[in-house]
């Protein structure tokens, strides 16, 4: 079991944001029902259709919002990194979870019951604005996709989603390489593919010079004509 002191300090540094919203109560009550959990890499978090109960915050390692299509194919939502808040639309719009979330790699997220939130919402105005950002940033971004995986083709889907992956979890101290080792079914599932046009898009950047491919570990070599072929689809 974690410490309340731990779990305190875990609050307090890792979610600022949301922590310096509260008032000394409102941190005293949130501290006590705080609660940390470890996932283990592909481990489900949450599925599709269960009642949402927790807000969700991701405190390590890299998070999919996902949920399931026809002939069994999935379509990656978002992706989440820390720290950053999840779980929680469909508790305030009062319907089950149409998205299933997973581990990509071993994470740690931290829960508050989404009750006990609401309870704090309600009685702090700093609170609800600050729910409100998230849930636009959330809304502007899903927007922008929508259109992206729509209107593009194939190349400018993959080198999109190659960008999205930099931008969200960085490079390695080498600058190039992605720091993240995604499956390529998983990399499809973000670019509205099949596996098998990631695998061969892959290759074609490859052939090109703007990728390296390394099994799972994919570095960016020339970024400025990856930004052209997402831009212009």
């Amino acid at each position: 079991m974690v410490k309340k002191s731990t779990l305190e300090s875990i609050l307090q540094e890792e979610m600022s944001d949301f922590w310096a919203l509260l008032e000394s109560e409102e941190k005293r009550i949130i501290a006590e029902n705080f609660k940390i959990q470890n996932f283990k890499k592909n481990e489900i978090i949450y599925s599709e259709g269960e009642t949402p109960t927790q807000l969700m915050c991701l405190l390590k390692g890299k998070v999919k919002i996902y949920k399931d299509g026809v002939g069994g194919r999935s379509q990656i939502i978002r992706l989440i990194r820390p720290v950053q808040y999840f779980g929680y639309r469909a508790y305030f719009s009062r319907e089950a979870y149409v998205t299933a979330a997973a581990a990509i790699e071993n994470s740690t997220v931290g829960f508050l019951p989404m009750p006990l939130v609401e309870e704090h919402i309600r009685k702090n105005n700093g609170l609800a604005w600050f729910f409100i950002k998230e849930l636009s940033n959330d809304l502007g971004i899903s927007d922008a996709r929508t259109v992206n995986l729509t209107q593009k083709h194939i190349r400018g889907r993959l080198a999109e989603s190659l960008l999205v992956l930099k931008e969200n979890y960085g490079v390695e101290e080498d600058g190039l390489t992605l720091n993240i080792y995604m499956a390529r079914e998983d990399l499809a599932n973000l670019s509205n593919m099949t596996t098998s046009n990631a695998i061969r898009t892959l290759s074609s950047f490859t052939n090109e010079k703007i990728i390296t491919v390394d099994g799972r570990r994919i570095q960016i070599i020339d970024e400025e004509r990856l930004r052209k072929i997402s831009k212009f689809g």
